[in-house]
């Protein structure tokens, strides 16, 4: 944080009470937001720091596909950027449904900071790592989806934030990051525009055969790094969510693959298929009985996009924003990406994939060479 940048932020901390916390950084993720933890005479917060308007806002609705396009990655993919109404919304949604989502404690929305909960040190993937019985902190994930998904997704967060649709137009946005960016990295050359028109339809014929006619409320980052674990809470409160500004109105199985998928863990098959089994018995539970094979056939077509999706944002980090690191990342996604496109209704899918990356292209990568 630069100095008036510091300014600025000292000057929210005591309009909200806190002005002689103490600050400390914590790590930064892959966008422009920075959180810190803040301490005065024993309680704990965390201020987060998102400078507004420095990334393009998702586009209003009623925007053509043509017009999204025209702003930009973040408005044709509907992300929210650095949009602190939408996380405070979001939040308030997520608590309203009984869920651990952090309390908003204050707000500068035009300077960029919120003062929230902090939920402390046991992020998931920290916990999971301890030797903690992962079947548990799994099953009370999945439990946390489920309380979410017997209930249509809401048009709105609040009145002033409207909870899109993660329709076609920004599924193939994403996937194009595979052609534009991962498919540089491996072959040492731009895809060709015969390479890219292919991909892009059969992934919009593919893509087609998802029917969502009760859409939910989908997290769209729901993993081992955006959880937090809160034993001493109960329930569905028991898993802290963050990282839910991007939220979208879609599929069933989205939230459930990202955790299941982990980009950056390994989840292992003999789990993810408990934690599915699980969902449907939770969703029957609750009165919403789903097609089994439906919704497994869904899941795997949600599976390889959002697994494409991330080779081409991992590959995009390294290549345009000088974040390599998450090039080792790249050898699990494509381990989940070849087991997703396995799926009989991916055939096709997979024969582009088999052609133009082969498998010693996707992993021949000079992984060390790169994140030097």
């Amino acid at each position: 944080m630069n100095h008036e940048r510091g300014e600025a932020a000292r000057d929210f901390l005591a309009r909200a009470g806190w002005e002689n916390a103490t600050v400390a950084a914590l790590p930064g993720d892959a966008s422009t937001r920075h959180y810190y933890r803040v301490n005065q005479n024993g309680h704990a917060a965390m201020l987060m720091d998102q400078p507004q308007n420095r990334e393009t806002p998702p586009s209003p609705p009623g925007a053509t596909p043509e017009e999204r396009q025209a702003l930009g990655y973040n408005a044709t993919a509907r992300l929210a950027g650095a949009d602190c109404e939408r996380f405070i919304a979001t939040a308030n949604f997520l608590r309203s449904r009984d869920l651990a989502a952090p309390e908003i404690y204050a707000d500068d929305t035009t300077q960029g900071f919120v003062l929230l909960e902090d939920f402390g040190d046991d992020l998931y993937a920290d916990v999971l790592g301890s030797g903690t019985d992962e079947e548990v902190l799994y099953r009370a994930a999945i439990d946390a989806i489920t309380r979410l998904h017997v209930e249509p997704a809401p048009p709105c967060l609040s009145p002033a934030a409207a909870l899109y649709d993660y329709d076609l137009t920004a599924c193939l946005a994403e996937i194009d990051l595979m052609t534009e960016w991962f498919v540089p990295l491996a072959l040492d050359r731009r895809a060709s525009a015969d390479e890219v028109s292919e991909h892009r339809g059969l992934w919009r014929e593919a893509l087609g055969t998802i029917r969502s006619p009760d859409p939910v409320f989908v997290h769209r980052d729901y993993h081992a790094q955006n959880l937090f674990w809160l034993p001493q809470r109960s329930g569905t409160a028991r898993v802290g969510m963050i990282d839910f500004q991007d939220a979208l109105a879609g599929n069933r199985s989205y939230d459930v693959i990202s955790l299941l998928e982990d980009a950056r863990r390994d989840v292992s098959p003999e789990l993810a298929a408990k934690m599915k089994s699980h969902y449907l018995s939770a969703m029957r539970a609750q009165g919403r009985e789903l097609d089994g094979e439906l919704w497994t056939a869904e899941a795997a077509l949600t599976a390889a996009q959002r697994n494409a999706k991330i080779a081409g944002i991992f590959a995009r980090l390294a290549g345009r924003d000088g974040k390599p690191r998450y090039l080792a990342h790249l050898p699990r996604v494509w381990r989940y990406l070849e087991g997703d496109l396995a799926h009989p209704a991916l055939a096709d899918m997979r024969g582009w994939y088999d052609r133009v990356i082969p498998h010693e292209k996707r992993t021949r990568l000079k992984y060390e060479e790169a994140m030097a």
